[in-house]
Order: C-alpha cells, then structure tokens, then sequence
C-alpha cells in the first residue's frame, strides 16, 4: 500500500524559510518521479516542483530560485526547501507520485506566510 506523509509546515513571517519533508512507503522510491504540488484558498492545485529519479528537477515559475527540491532514497524522502516566502506561498503543500494510471496523494500540510 502506496503512503505519502508530508510535514514542516507551519507559520513563517515574509521572506522567512521551510523545509517540507515527505516520507515515502509502499514503492520503489529510488525509480520514480516525485512531486510537491500546492493549493491556496479558492486557486486550483498546481504543481510547484518535480524530481525525477535521476535527479533531474522542474519548478514551477513562480518559485523558481526561491524553492529546491531534494530528495534521498536511502530514507524514502522528498524534500521541499522554500527560501524567500512571500503571503502567495501560502497554501496546503501536497507530497505525489504518478504509477501508471494511479495518482498518490499525501494529506497535506500547511504552509502560511504571514506577518
């Protein structure tokens, strides 16, 4: 059984950082792409980085230079180190990985940029 459990979320002034974690089980980590997509109150879900498993990343524009994914296969975790956050950042910040027609989904968690 596929899980995805995301954590580091929380409350963080402008311009201030956080680190997302999301441990993986249920998968063969190391061969697959992973993702942290993001919805804000009201927005659409939208896909704010990637990484493949060769290492190769894709990051939405709007975070481009602010934010980089990692990730470590001998823990079975994706990272999501966001530098610079601004109020639009806010949002539930969502752990996923494709596998054939199948969408995974962590729960979620909660990053809010406010002073």
């Amino acid at each position: 059984q596929v899980q995805l459990m995301e954590s580091g979320g929380g409350l963080v002034q402008p311009g201030g950082s956080l680190r997302l974690s999301c441990a993986a089980s249920g998968l063969f980590f190391s061969t697959i792409t992973m993702n942290w997509y993001r919805q804000g109150l009201g927005k659409e879900r939208e896909l704010v980085a990637q990484i493949t498993n060769s290492g190769n990343t894709n990051y939405a524009d709007s975070v481009k230079g602010r934010f980089t994914i990692s990730r470590d296969n001998a823990k079975n975790t994706v990272y999501l180190q966001m530098n610079g956050l601004k109020p639009e950042d806010t949002a539930e910040y969502y752990c996923n990985t494709v596998r054939g027609i199948r969408y995974y989904w962590g729960k979620g968690t909660l990053v809010t940029v406010s002073s």
